[in-house]
């Protein structure tokens, strides 16, 4: 996309009424955003959706001094502007009818051929929520995903953190412009962020984090990913609309189940409960339904000489290396492992190439 090409683009945003759905109906019949406003009235008043009173609109010159002072941002604070046909574009979102026609983004990520998942949840994470996605992003990391999410307190900000600690790229999509940070605590962030991953929106410098703002920013957390992870969320919230624009999108939807009893595992049991998401108690869950290779990972790291085995991986090594076939239950009461960490251990071992797994929930060693 050349300077020309986004000039126009940034143009076209600013006509008031031209939203993404109709702004890609102008870009289809016209060709490109340039031919939008040298078209004739007539002709934009035939496509369906655009009206003699937005017809006018798009004759007004004064969007063209908005675009050119943000493209003055986008170059001096180095910002990478996204068209939605370009090939750095988010696959997945070039699917949503209502994706973005432009993304900003700033940092070094590489979206292409990637497993791409997004995790959000409460702003008010209990330490069951901190643990569980610290766990599930650490059981991941062999697999190299993406994780995604907002940037926000709780949840948000776990995610990240833990993908940076698992050297995972992360990318936190915001509610704002790129000149600015929410919440300003979460700055110190921002450089090891970009290091690897970066930050994504569709807001110009001149937005800021308004409340309707974080409902559209919702829709491209999930429209980008497979799947889309809820920790922790409370009967209502931001992760539950976050759900379900990723049901709309068709995508996956999982759930970590709680206690009936706790708030911040209610909206978690209610998308279980009317089958709106998949349970979700650990990496082999998401694996399994999200049909992830990983056999040929697991190939790949069988042709090491050595292994190395943590203690607990090796407990289990030498448990089956003596019985043979064994179920997981009873793999983990033999072993003397809860079952929500049998299953990680598993995991692991699998993609270490030293276990294998079997029909009726059996494992072996290799």
């Amino acid at each position: 996309m050349n300077e020309t090409e986004l000039f126009y683009l940034l143009a076209l945003q600013k006509v008031e009424g031209v939203g993404d759905i109709v702004a890609k109906k102008l870009l289809t019949f016209c060709g490109n955003a340039e031919a939008v406003f040298k078209s004739k009235s007539s002709q934009l008043s035939a496509i369906d959706g655009v009206g003699s009173v937005l017809t006018r609109k798009l004759k007004d010159k004064s969007v063209f001094e908005r675009a050119t002072a943000e493209m003055k941002f986008i170059s001096d604070n180095n910002i990478q502007p996204l068209f939605f046909l370009d090939e750095k574009y988010p696959d997945k979102l070039k699917h949503c009818i209502d994706g973005p026609i432009l993304l900003f983004s700033s940092g070094t990520f590489d979206l292409q051929n990637q497993k791409i998942i997004s995790i959000v949840g409460t702003r008010q994470v209990t330490s069951y929520g901190v643990e569980f996605c610290k766990k599930l992003i650490s059981d991941l990391a062999p697999l190299n995903p993406i994780i995604v999410s907002g940037f926000a307190y709780g949840v948000d900000i776990i995610a990240h953190q833990a993908a940076m600690e698992e050297n995972l790229q992360t990318i936190g999509v915001v509610a704002h412009g790129l000149n600015q940070i929410y919440p300003g605590t979460h700055k110190k962030y921002v450089a090891k962020m970009e290091k690897n991953g970066g930050f994504m929106t569709e807001f110009w410098s001149s937005s800021n984090p308004d409340k309707e703002n974080f409902v559209r920013r919702n829709r491209i957390v999930a429209g980008m990913s497979e799947a889309t992870i809820v920790i922790e969320s409370a009967e209502k919230g931001g992760s539950l609309i976050t759900a379900n624009c990723a049901i709309d999108y068709n995508r996956d939807v999982f759930a970590v189940p709680g206690r009936v009893s706790d708030k911040y595992s209610q909206g978690c049991n209610n998308l279980i409960k009317t089958q709106k998401a998949n349970v979700l108690t650990s990496a082999a869950d998401l694996i399994y339904m999200l049909n992830w290779d990983i056999e040929k990972k697991s190939k790949a790291v069988q042709k090491q000489l050595f292994v190395e085995l943590n203690q607990d991986e090796q407990k289990v090594y030498d448990y089956l290396q003596k019985s043979g076939k064994e179920v997981m239950d009873l793999i983990a009461i033999k072993c003397g492992f809860p079952i929500f960490k049998i299953s990680g251990i598993l995991l692991n071992m699998e993609l270490k190439g030293v276990i294998r797994p079997l029909p009726g929930k059996l494992f072996e060693a290799i």
